[in-house]
């Protein structure tokens, strides 16, 4: 099987899409396949369900996609400082894959999008993380030798790509996107090999 990063997130008005697409692009640029995958919105009305294949957009990610990627970014918008329930509602049902040790020794990151600078980008990147460490992954964020990191005025932190809604993202958000999904792909490789 071709290695590839899986690039999962959930996007309820599309800034979080915007972020994983150039993520996807960062991977790609480092030789490997990015394969975008999302999750069902959740609802309080016991008896809805989402279809099995969306509308529109990327498929819904299933537990074979997370079990055998080289490497998995994951993202959310930031819904009081944590990440949004259906993206969290996906992750608790893995605890077979936590069992079994499926995800252990691969590289991993995050990345998400607020409606303000101050919307809780950090904390949210570190709530998402935490999933992942009781997975066994390596962690890895943006280091400061990409330049971007010390010079953005609109998304980016060390702990992962971040944008700030609007109706698209900024010149640094795409640079740090792309240096994000470059180097969870370029870490798979040598992890994968």
């Amino acid at each position: 099987m071709t290695p590839y990063v899986l690039v999962l997130y959930y996007s309820r008005n599309g800034h979080v899409k915007m972020l994983a697409d150039q993520i996807a692009m960062g991977i790609e640029n480092a030789g490997l396949e990015a394969r975008l995958r999302t999750v069902p919105a959740v609802s309080a009305v016991c008896e809805a369900t989402e279809e099995d294949i969306p509308t529109s957009g990327d498929i819904y990610c299933t537990e074979d996609d997370l079990a055998n990627c080289a490497g998995l970014l994951l993202g959310s918008p930031t819904r009081f400082g944590n990440m949004a329930a259906p993206l969290k509602y996906f992750l608790d049902g893995t605890g077979g894959l936590w069992m079994n040790g499926s995800l252990i020794d691969k590289p991993a990151g995050a990345f998400t999008s607020t409606s303000s600078l101050h919307g809780g980008q950090e904390s949210t990147l570190l709530t998402m993380m935490l999933p992942l460490l009781h997975h066994g992954m390596v962690l890895s964020g943006i280091p400061y030798s990409e330049p971007t990191l010390t010079t953005t005025t609109s998304g980016g932190t060390p702990y992962g790509a971040t944008h700030v809604e609007s109706e698209s993202l900024s010149e640094d958000e795409i640079q740090l996107c792309r240096a994000q999904g470059m180097r969870i792909a370029q870490l798979a490789s040598k992890l994968h090999n």
